[in-house]
Protein backbone atom coordinates (compact mmCIF):
# COMPACT_ATOMS: atom_id res chain seq x y z
CA UNK A 1 0.00 0.00 0.00
CA UNK A 2 1.59 3.46 -1.24
CA UNK A 3 1.88 5.73 1.84
CA UNK A 4 0.30 9.02 0.31
CA UNK A 5 0.34 12.55 1.99
CA UNK A 6 -1.68 16.00 0.61
CA UNK A 7 -0.61 19.47 -0.07
CA UNK A 8 -3.90 21.65 0.91
CA UNK A 9 -6.64 20.98 2.34
CA UNK A 10 -8.77 23.50 0.65
CA UNK A 11 -12.51 22.44 -0.57
CA UNK A 12 -11.12 20.27 -3.26
CA UNK A 13 -8.24 19.31 -0.83
CA UNK A 14 -10.53 17.89 1.62
CA UNK A 15 -12.56 15.79 -0.87
CA UNK A 16 -8.81 14.37 -2.01
CA UNK A 17 -8.01 13.95 1.76
CA UNK A 18 -11.59 11.94 2.22
CA UNK A 19 -11.40 9.76 -0.80
CA UNK A 20 -7.64 9.36 -0.11
CA UNK A 21 -8.56 7.82 3.21
CA UNK A 22 -10.94 5.18 2.28
CA UNK A 23 -9.14 4.13 -0.59
CA UNK A 24 -7.55 0.37 -0.22
CA UNK A 25 -4.61 1.09 -2.37
CA UNK A 26 -3.45 4.49 -0.53
CA UNK A 27 -2.24 4.63 2.98
CA UNK A 28 -3.39 8.03 4.15
CA UNK A 29 -0.29 9.67 6.12
CA UNK A 30 -1.37 13.39 6.80
CA UNK A 31 -1.86 16.74 5.37
CA UNK A 32 -0.25 20.09 5.03
CA UNK A 33 -1.91 23.26 5.15
CA UNK A 34 0.04 26.61 4.91
CA UNK A 35 -3.18 28.25 6.91
CA UNK A 36 -2.82 26.99 10.50
CA UNK A 37 -6.18 28.32 11.26
CA UNK A 38 -7.42 25.99 8.40
CA UNK A 39 -5.21 23.12 9.27
CA UNK A 40 -6.18 23.14 12.97
CA UNK A 41 -9.71 22.62 11.82
CA UNK A 42 -9.61 20.12 9.70
CA UNK A 43 -7.19 17.76 11.76
CA UNK A 44 -9.58 18.42 14.89
CA UNK A 45 -12.75 17.31 12.36
CA UNK A 46 -11.51 14.47 10.45
CA UNK A 47 -8.62 13.32 12.61
CA UNK A 48 -5.87 13.76 9.89
CA UNK A 49 -2.52 14.06 11.03
CA UNK A 50 -1.48 17.54 10.30
CA UNK A 51 2.24 18.11 9.47
CA UNK A 52 3.83 21.51 10.22
CA UNK A 53 6.07 21.98 6.75
CA UNK A 54 5.79 20.52 3.12
CA UNK A 55 9.22 19.01 3.33
CA UNK A 56 8.25 16.89 6.85
CA UNK A 57 5.01 15.54 4.82
CA UNK A 58 7.48 14.81 2.04
CA UNK A 59 9.49 12.95 4.01
CA UNK A 60 6.79 10.77 5.41
CA UNK A 61 5.32 9.72 2.04
CA UNK A 62 5.75 7.34 -0.94
CA UNK A 63 3.57 10.02 -3.28
CA UNK A 64 2.25 13.65 -2.68
CA UNK A 65 -1.10 14.54 -4.08
CA UNK A 66 -0.93 18.25 -4.65
CA UNK A 67 -3.73 20.13 -4.18
CA UNK A 68 -2.73 23.70 -3.55
CA UNK A 69 -3.42 26.90 -5.73
CA UNK A 70 -2.20 26.79 -9.19
CA UNK A 71 1.08 29.14 -8.41
CA UNK A 72 2.04 26.95 -5.82
CA UNK A 73 1.88 23.92 -8.10
CA UNK A 74 5.65 24.08 -9.51
CA UNK A 75 7.32 24.60 -6.12
CA UNK A 76 5.50 21.60 -4.14
CA UNK A 77 5.63 19.28 -7.44
CA UNK A 78 9.69 20.50 -7.61
CA UNK A 79 10.39 19.98 -3.51
CA UNK A 80 8.42 16.31 -3.63
CA UNK A 81 10.52 15.40 -6.86
CA UNK A 82 13.86 16.06 -6.04
CA UNK A 83 12.98 13.59 -2.67
CA UNK A 84 11.81 11.03 -5.31
CA UNK A 85 8.31 10.79 -4.66
CA UNK A 86 5.74 10.47 -6.97
CA UNK A 87 3.34 13.58 -7.69
CA UNK A 88 -0.31 13.87 -8.44
CA UNK A 89 -0.53 17.20 -9.49
CA UNK A 90 -4.77 19.05 -9.66
CA UNK A 91 -5.22 20.77 -12.88
CA UNK A 92 -3.73 22.37 -14.44
CA UNK A 93 -0.34 21.07 -13.93
CA UNK A 94 1.23 24.77 -13.37
CA UNK A 95 1.23 28.19 -14.07
CA UNK A 96 3.29 28.43 -17.17
CA UNK A 97 4.38 25.83 -20.08
CA UNK A 98 8.05 26.41 -18.66
CA UNK A 99 7.02 24.99 -15.18
CA UNK A 100 5.76 21.78 -16.79
CA UNK A 101 8.04 21.46 -18.95
CA UNK A 102 10.65 21.59 -15.82
CA UNK A 103 8.43 19.25 -14.25
CA UNK A 104 8.56 16.60 -16.89
CA UNK A 105 12.42 17.07 -16.66
CA UNK A 106 12.78 16.82 -13.35
CA UNK A 107 10.52 13.86 -12.77
CA UNK A 108 12.55 11.87 -15.95
CA UNK A 109 15.57 12.56 -13.86
CA UNK A 110 14.29 11.42 -10.90
CA UNK A 111 13.11 8.57 -12.15
CA UNK A 112 9.18 9.15 -10.84
CA UNK A 113 5.44 8.84 -12.17
CA UNK A 114 3.59 12.10 -12.50
CA UNK A 115 -0.31 12.11 -13.26
CA UNK A 116 -2.40 15.70 -13.54
CA UNK A 117 -5.73 16.05 -12.02
CA UNK A 118 -7.96 16.37 -15.65
CA UNK A 119 -10.72 14.87 -13.99
CA UNK A 120 -13.18 14.88 -16.67
CA UNK A 121 -10.98 12.11 -18.84
CA UNK A 122 -12.72 9.38 -15.51
CA UNK A 123 -16.30 10.72 -16.12
CA UNK A 124 -18.26 7.46 -16.05
CA UNK A 125 -20.33 8.64 -19.37
CA UNK A 126 -16.67 9.90 -21.49
CA UNK A 127 -15.34 6.18 -20.40
CA UNK A 128 -18.26 4.68 -21.89
CA UNK A 129 -18.30 5.89 -25.17
CA UNK A 130 -14.53 7.02 -25.69
CA UNK A 131 -13.93 3.42 -27.25
CA UNK A 132 -16.44 4.83 -30.41
CA UNK A 133 -14.41 7.89 -30.96
CA UNK A 134 -12.69 7.06 -34.10
CA UNK A 135 -10.76 9.55 -35.99
CA UNK A 136 -13.55 12.58 -34.97
CA UNK A 137 -13.65 15.61 -37.94
CA UNK A 138 -15.70 17.95 -36.10
CA UNK A 139 -15.93 18.79 -32.21
CA UNK A 140 -18.14 20.72 -30.50
CA UNK A 141 -17.96 21.37 -26.53
CA UNK A 142 -19.97 23.85 -24.31
CA UNK A 143 -18.58 23.91 -20.35
CA UNK A 144 -21.17 26.32 -19.08
CA UNK A 145 -21.86 27.60 -15.56
CA UNK A 146 -23.44 29.74 -13.29
CA UNK A 147 -21.22 32.41 -11.57
CA UNK A 148 -18.94 31.64 -8.31
CA UNK A 149 -16.51 34.20 -7.45
CA UNK A 150 -13.88 31.13 -6.66
CA UNK A 151 -11.81 30.81 -9.75
CA UNK A 152 -12.21 33.85 -11.31
CA UNK A 153 -8.59 35.35 -10.80
CA UNK A 154 -8.12 33.25 -14.10
CA UNK A 155 -9.51 33.26 -17.34
CA UNK A 156 -12.16 31.40 -18.29
CA UNK A 157 -9.66 29.12 -20.25
CA UNK A 158 -7.91 27.77 -17.21
CA UNK A 159 -10.74 27.48 -15.08
CA UNK A 160 -13.58 25.21 -17.20
CA UNK A 161 -12.15 25.15 -21.01
CA UNK A 162 -8.95 23.61 -20.18
CA UNK A 163 -10.78 20.58 -19.21
CA UNK A 164 -12.27 20.17 -23.26
CA UNK A 165 -9.17 20.64 -24.06
CA UNK A 166 -7.25 17.64 -22.89
CA UNK A 167 -10.45 15.60 -23.85
CA UNK A 168 -10.43 16.92 -27.23
CA UNK A 169 -6.15 16.42 -27.69
CA UNK A 170 -6.54 12.53 -25.99
CA UNK A 171 -9.12 11.33 -29.06
CA UNK A 172 -7.47 13.43 -31.85
CA UNK A 173 -4.18 12.04 -33.11
CA UNK A 174 -3.04 15.31 -34.55
CA UNK A 175 -0.69 18.22 -33.52
CA UNK A 176 -3.14 21.44 -33.67
CA UNK A 177 -2.42 23.39 -36.67
CA UNK A 178 -4.10 26.92 -36.01
CA UNK A 179 -5.86 28.51 -33.36
CA UNK A 180 -8.71 31.21 -33.38
CA UNK A 181 -10.33 32.73 -30.50
CA UNK A 182 -12.21 35.04 -28.47
CA UNK A 183 -13.36 36.09 -25.20
CA UNK A 184 -14.97 39.07 -23.38
CA UNK A 185 -14.65 39.93 -19.48
CA UNK A 186 -18.20 40.27 -18.11
CA UNK A 187 -17.73 40.87 -14.21
CA UNK A 188 -14.43 39.64 -13.41
CA UNK A 189 -10.76 41.13 -14.83
CA UNK A 190 -10.26 38.13 -16.62
CA UNK A 191 -12.30 36.87 -19.68
CA UNK A 192 -15.81 35.50 -18.13
CA UNK A 193 -16.51 33.75 -21.49
CA UNK A 194 -14.61 32.71 -24.63
CA UNK A 195 -14.60 30.83 -28.04
CA UNK A 196 -11.85 28.73 -29.24
CA UNK A 197 -11.60 27.29 -32.72
CA UNK A 198 -8.77 24.65 -32.76
CA UNK A 199 -7.68 23.17 -36.05
CA UNK A 200 -5.56 19.94 -36.48
CA UNK A 201 -3.52 19.63 -39.25
CA UNK A 202 -5.78 16.19 -39.79
CA UNK A 203 -8.08 18.49 -41.39
CA UNK A 204 -10.39 18.01 -37.89
CA UNK A 205 -12.27 21.30 -36.47
CA UNK A 206 -13.13 21.52 -32.76
CA UNK A 207 -15.36 24.27 -31.73
CA UNK A 208 -15.06 24.99 -27.78
CA UNK A 209 -17.24 26.77 -25.14
CA UNK A 210 -16.63 28.29 -21.96
CA UNK A 211 -18.75 30.69 -19.88
CA UNK A 212 -18.93 31.35 -15.90
CA UNK A 213 -21.53 33.83 -16.31
CA UNK A 214 -24.37 31.28 -17.41
CA UNK A 215 -27.76 31.05 -16.10
CA UNK A 216 -27.26 27.16 -16.19
CA UNK A 217 -24.97 24.67 -15.58
CA UNK A 218 -23.80 22.66 -18.81
CA UNK A 219 -21.31 20.83 -20.14
CA UNK A 220 -21.53 18.75 -22.92
CA UNK A 221 -19.42 17.49 -26.12
CA UNK A 222 -20.50 15.99 -29.29
CA UNK A 223 -18.06 14.58 -31.49
CA UNK A 224 -19.17 14.06 -35.63
CA UNK A 225 -17.06 11.52 -37.69
CA UNK A 226 -17.43 9.21 -40.24
CA UNK A 227 -20.78 7.11 -40.34
CA UNK A 228 -21.24 8.26 -36.69
CA UNK A 229 -21.91 11.14 -34.12
CA UNK A 230 -21.51 10.51 -30.69
CA UNK A 231 -23.04 13.40 -27.73
CA UNK A 232 -21.62 13.07 -24.26
CA UNK A 233 -23.49 15.38 -21.31
CA UNK A 234 -20.30 15.42 -18.86
CA UNK A 235 -22.95 17.02 -16.48
CA UNK A 236 -25.53 14.39 -15.84
CA UNK A 237 -23.63 11.36 -16.54
CA UNK A 238 -25.36 10.38 -19.79
CA UNK A 239 -24.19 9.54 -24.00
CA UNK A 240 -25.64 8.74 -27.06
CA UNK A 241 -24.03 6.94 -30.13
CA UNK A 242 -25.54 7.10 -33.35
CA UNK A 243 -24.12 5.33 -36.19
CA UNK A 244 -25.13 4.49 -39.75
CA UNK A 245 -23.89 1.64 -42.06
CA UNK A 246 -25.58 0.62 -45.45
CA UNK A 247 -28.87 -0.11 -45.62
CA UNK A 248 -30.89 -3.44 -46.37
CA UNK A 249 -31.89 -4.11 -49.56
CA UNK A 250 -35.42 -4.46 -48.04
CA UNK A 251 -35.63 -2.16 -44.61
CA UNK A 252 -37.43 -3.67 -41.77
CA UNK A 253 -40.94 -1.99 -40.56
CA UNK A 254 -39.10 0.44 -38.47
CA UNK A 255 -35.48 0.60 -39.34
CA UNK A 256 -34.55 4.32 -40.81
CA UNK A 257 -33.25 5.06 -43.31
CA UNK A 258 -32.05 8.03 -45.44
CA UNK A 259 -30.91 8.29 -49.45
CA UNK A 260 -28.60 10.92 -50.08
CA UNK A 261 -28.52 13.26 -53.21
CA UNK A 262 -26.55 10.61 -55.28
CA UNK A 263 -28.99 7.31 -53.86
CA UNK A 264 -26.95 6.24 -51.36
CA UNK A 265 -28.72 4.62 -48.84
CA UNK A 266 -27.83 4.52 -45.02
CA UNK A 267 -29.65 2.78 -42.12
CA UNK A 268 -29.72 4.86 -38.85
CA UNK A 269 -29.29 3.07 -35.35
CA UNK A 270 -28.71 4.22 -32.15
CA UNK A 271 -26.70 2.83 -29.09
CA UNK A 272 -27.46 3.90 -25.39
CA UNK A 273 -23.94 2.82 -23.65
CA UNK A 274 -24.20 1.26 -20.17
CA UNK A 275 -22.81 4.09 -17.72
CA UNK A 276 -21.61 2.65 -14.68
CA UNK A 277 -21.36 4.79 -11.84
CA UNK A 278 -18.14 5.92 -10.31
CA UNK A 279 -16.28 8.63 -8.08
CA UNK A 280 -14.16 9.92 -10.78
CA UNK A 281 -11.76 11.54 -8.42
CA UNK A 282 -11.04 7.98 -6.82
CA UNK A 283 -10.99 6.51 -9.87
CA UNK A 284 -7.98 8.92 -11.23
CA UNK A 285 -6.12 8.56 -7.57
CA UNK A 286 -6.00 4.89 -7.61
CA UNK A 287 -5.48 4.53 -11.36
CA UNK A 288 -2.17 6.42 -10.49
CA UNK A 289 -1.17 4.20 -7.79
CA UNK A 290 -1.73 1.08 -10.38
CA UNK A 291 0.58 3.39 -12.71
CA UNK A 292 2.92 3.44 -9.94
CA UNK A 293 2.55 -0.40 -8.63
CA UNK A 294 2.83 -1.87 -12.03
CA UNK A 295 5.00 0.68 -13.86
CA UNK A 296 2.76 1.76 -16.19
CA UNK A 297 1.85 4.76 -17.97
CA UNK A 298 -0.57 7.04 -16.20
CA UNK A 299 -3.76 8.00 -17.66
CA UNK A 300 -3.35 11.70 -17.97
CA UNK A 301 0.69 12.18 -17.90
CA UNK A 302 2.61 15.28 -17.08
CA UNK A 303 3.12 15.64 -20.87
CA UNK A 304 -0.91 15.61 -21.57
CA UNK A 305 -1.49 18.03 -19.18
CA UNK A 306 1.58 20.19 -20.65
CA UNK A 307 0.10 20.03 -23.96
CA UNK A 308 -3.50 21.10 -22.45
CA UNK A 309 -1.66 23.93 -20.88
CA UNK A 310 0.11 24.87 -23.97
CA UNK A 311 -3.45 24.91 -26.02
CA UNK A 312 -5.11 27.10 -23.32
CA UNK A 313 -2.21 29.82 -23.54
CA UNK A 314 -2.48 29.50 -26.98
CA UNK A 315 -6.72 30.66 -26.79
CA UNK A 316 -5.80 33.44 -24.64
CA UNK A 317 -2.48 34.78 -26.55
CA UNK A 318 -5.48 35.70 -28.86
CA UNK A 319 -7.75 37.39 -26.43
CA UNK A 320 -4.92 40.15 -26.75
CA UNK A 321 -4.00 40.18 -30.75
Amino acid sequence: MLKVGVLGAGHLGKIHLRLLNQSDKYELVGFFDPNSDNAAKVAAEFGYRRFDTITELIAAVDVVDIVTPTLSHFDCAKEAIAAGRHIFIEKPISNTVEEAEEIIALAEKHGVKGQVGHVERFNPAFSATKANINNPMFIETHRLAEFNPRGTDVPVVLDLMIHDIDVILSVVKSPVKQINASGVSVISDTPDIANARIEFENGCVANLTASRISLKNMRKSRFFQKDAYISVDFLDKVCEVVKMKDAPEVPGDFDMVLQNAEGVKKQIYFENPDVAANNAILDELETFADAINNNTQPVVTLQDATEALRVAYQIIACFKS
